[in-house]
C-alpha cells in the first residue's frame, strides 16, 4: 500500500517587509521562483487568500474597474467576477465559491500561503506497468464520445450514442458509426456513462442494446442528480445499473480496474474516469470543465477529452443589445481559440503518452437549424493536435470511426505502422443522411396533447418546477420552426419573485428574459418533465435579456435541478378538465 496522506504545500512566503507593504483590500502577488499568481484580501480583521485562477476555465483575474468598493476581481477569459472578501463569485450571481488557501504567520512575522492537498485517490494500491502484448489493449473509436476498449479478455464501452438525435432534435452524429457497432455493444462486459446529457446517455441507443441484453452492466458515478433519473419514463428496460462512489477503485478482474471522478464545476452531474489495465492508465475527462477540480494523474498512457466547443446555445441563440452577427462571430472565434489553448495547456501539463480529442463530433444537420450549423464553428481536432505536438512530445490521434489504436504497439514503437489501424479504404466517414422522421414525430405528438387545451397548465408546470423567490421576469413564447409566434400558441409572463403570471411586466425594477421556444420541443419538455438542456443546448430557443446577465440560479435549476418525477398531468386533467 503506497503512503496516502494529506500533504501541506507552501505556495508562497512573504517577508515582513512585503507584509508591511500590503494595502487594505486587494493585493496581487506573485511567487517569483514559480511564476504562479495569488490574490490576498486584507481587511482590518482578517486576511484571505486564493490562487489567481478562475474556477471556470483557469483564467487570470485582474482588477474589476466597475467595482467601487475594491472587493472584486474580474476574469480575463469570460468576465466572471469574484468577491475576494467573501471568496464567492458574483458573476454569475449565486453560483460558485473559490477555494481558499490557508494564511499563516511565521516566526519572523512574515506570511505563508499554504495549500492542503488531499491524497490522490488513484495512488492507493499503486501498480507497476507490465509489458503489454500486441493486440492485448485496443481502443476503437465508434462515434462522438463512444470508444470500445478491449482490455485483455474484457470489453468496456464509453458513452454509446450511435443512433438518433441528442438534445431533442438539435444534435446529430457527424460520423457514420462502423457497421458492426451494435454487435460491439452486445459484446461489452461493461458500459461507462459519464453523465446524463443525451449525447452520452442515449436512450435510443440503449433501447437497441436492451433488446438483447437488458442485464448489461452499466456503471455511473454517484452524482447528486442520478444519471439515470429518467430511466422509468424512457421505457428502456435496463436491469443492471451500478452507481459507484467517487475516487475508489472498482476491481473488474485481477488486471483491470477503474475509478470515476467528479467535475469541479458541475459535480452534481459531470464525471470522468480512469481505467487501469496491468498498471497502464487511460484517462477520459469527457465533458468535464475542471475534471476532479484540476487534480489529475500525470503521464498516463492515453488521455482523451472534449475539444470542439459549441455545446451551448450561447451566443448563437441570443439577439438584441450587443448580440449582433459580427459580435457573435468574433466571440465564437475567440472562444474556440481560448478552448484550444486551454486543452493544449492541460495536455502539456499532464504529459500523457498519447492524446486523443473526441466527444465533439456532432452536427446541427436538421434543415431548420441551418443558421446554427453555419455559425456554430467547432474546433478542428487536427489543429489542436498540431498545437500539442508543437509544445510537447505527446503523440496524438485524430480518431476516425472504426479506427483502432493498439496500446502495446504504440508504447513500444510510436512509428509502428500497425500502431493505429485506420478503417478500410472507401469506408464512409461522415454521415450524409439522418433519420429525422421518427424522432420528430415523437416531439410533435406533444403539440396536440390534451394538457395544453387548459391554460392553467402554465401555473401547474412552474409550480411543479419549484423555482421562486428570485427577482426575474421571463416571457415565454411558443413558436414555429422559424421562431415566429405559433398560431394559437401560448405567450405569457412568469414572475419568479412570487411565482405569479401577470398580464404585463411589473412596475418594480427587475431583470427580464424573453425565451422563444419551438412549440414541439417546449411542449415535449413540459409534458415529460424533462430538463431544459433540450431547449438551450439543443438550439431550440431564441433568447433576449435585459440587462445582459447570466442568471445562473435560474438556468441551473431548469437544466439540472428540476424534480425527478414529471408533473402529475393525470390528476391535473381530472381537476382542471
Amino acid at each position: 500500500m503506497g503512503s496516502i496522506e494529506q500533504t501541506t504545500e507552501i505556495l508562497l512566503c512573504l517577508s515582513p517587509a512585503e507584509v508591511a507593504n500590503l494595502k487594505e483590500g486587494i493585493n496581487f502577488v506573485r511567487n517569483k521562483s514559480t511564476g504562479k499568481d495569488y490574490i490576498l484580501y486584507k481587511s482590518k480583521s482578517h486576511l484571505r487568500a486564493c490562487k489567481n485562477m478562475c474556477k471556470h476555465q483557469g483564467g487570470l483575474f485582474i482588477k474589476d474597474i466597475e467595482d467601487l468598493d475594491g472587493r472584486s476581481v474580474r476574469c480575463t477569459k469570460h468576465n466572471w467576477k469574484l468577491d475576494v472578501s467573501t471568496m464567492k463569485y458574483i458573476n454569475p450571481p449565486g453560483s460558485f465559491c473559490q477555494d481558499e488557501l490557508v494564511v499563516e504567520k511565521n516566526e519572523e512575522n512574515g506570511l505563508l500561503f499554504l495549500e492542503l492537498n488531499p491524497p490522490n485517490p488513484w495512488d492507493s494500491e499503486p501498480r507497476s506497468p507490465e509489458d503489454l502484448a500486441f493486440g492485448e489493449v485496443q481502443i476503437t473509436y465508434l462515434t462522438h464520445a463512444c470508444m470500445d476498449l478491449k482490455l485483455g479478455d474484457k470489453r468496456m464501452v464509453f458513452d454509446p450514442w450511435l443512433i438518433g438525435p441528442a438534445f431533442a432534435r438539435g444534435w446529430w452524429l457527424l460520423h457514420e458509426p462502423p457497421s458492426d457497432w451494435l454487435e460491439r455493444l452486445y459484446q461489452a462486459d461493461l458500459i461507462y456513462i459519464s453523465h446524463m446529457h443525451s449525447d452520452h446517455l442515449s436512450y435510443p441507443t440503449l433501447k437497441k442494446v436492451a433488446g438483447r441484453r437488458p442485464d448489461i452492466p452499466i456503471y455511473v458515478g454517484n452524482t447528486e442528480r442520478p444519471v439515470f433519473w429518467n430511466l422509468k419514463q424512457s421505457g428502456v428496460q435496463l436491469t443492471n445499473i451500478n452507481v459507484v462512489p467517487f475516487g475508489i477503485w472498482q476491481q473488474v478482474d485481477k488486471n483491470l480496474r477503474f475509478m470515476i471522478l467528479m467535475d469541479g464545476v458541475h459535480p452534481e452531474m459531470d464525471t470522468c474516469i480512469i481505467v487501469e489495465y496491468k498498471g497502464h492508465k487511460i484517462l477520459n475527462t469527457v465533458d468535464c470543465t475542471r475534471p476532479n477540480g484540476g487534480r489529475l494523474p500525470v503521464k498516463v498512457d492515453l488521455m482523451m477529452s472534449d475539444f470542439a466547443g459549441g455545446a451551448s446555445g450561447f451566443p448563437m441563440t441570443f439577439s438584441g443589445g450587443k448580440f449582433t452577427e459580427e459580435w457573435k462571430a468574433q466571440f465564437i472565434k475567440t472562444e474556440r481559440k481560448k478552448l484550444l489553448n486551454y486543452k493544449a495547456r492541460l495536455v502539456k501539463d499532464l504529459q500523457p503518452r498519447i492524446y486523443c480529442p473526441f466527444a465533439g463530433y456532432f452536427v446541427e444537420s436538421h434543415p431548420s437549424d441551418k443558421y446554427i450549423k453555419e455559425t456554430n464553428i467547432k474546433n478542428d481536432p487536427n489543429e489542436l493536435n498540431n498545437l500539442i505536438k508543437k509544445n510537447s512530445d505527446v503523440l496524438t490521434w485524430t480518431p476516425r470511426p472504426g479506427a483502432t489504436l493498439d496500446l502495446g504497439r504504440m508504447l513500444k514503437d510510436p512509428t509502428d505502422s500497425k500502431g493505429i489501424i485506420e478503417p478500410p479504404e472507401g469506408t464512409k466517414i461522415y454521415k450524409d443522411s439522418w433519420d429525422f422522421g421518427p424522432y420528430l414525430r415523437i416531439l410533435n405528438a406533444a403539440v396536440g396533447d390534451e394538457i395544453f387545451r387548459h391554460s392553467c397548465w402554465i401555473k401547474e408546470y412552474f409550480t411543479w418546477a419549484g423555482f421562486k423567490d428570485y427577482n426575474l421576469v421571463v416571457r415565454m413564447i411558443e413558436t414555429d420552426e422559424d421562431f415566429s409566434p405559433f398560431p394559437g400558441g401560448y405567450d405569457y409572463l412568469v414572475d419568479f419573485l412570487d411565482l405569479s403570471f401577470p398580464k404585463e411586466r411589473p412596475s418594480r425594477e427587475h431583470p427580464y428574459e424573453e425565451i422563444r421556444s419551438r412549440v414541439d420541443v417546449i411542449r415535449h419538455v413540459v409534458k415529460n418533465g424533462l430538463l431544459w438542456d433540450d431547449l438551450y443546448i439543443g438550439f431550440q430557443t431564441r433568447l433576449q435579456r435585459d440587462p445582459d446577465i447570466y442568471h445562473h440560479l435560474f438556468w441551473n435549476h431548469f437544466q439540472i435541478k428540476l424534480p425527478l418525477t414529471p408533473p402529475n398531468w393525470k390528476s391535473f386533467l381530472m381537476y382542471c378538465g
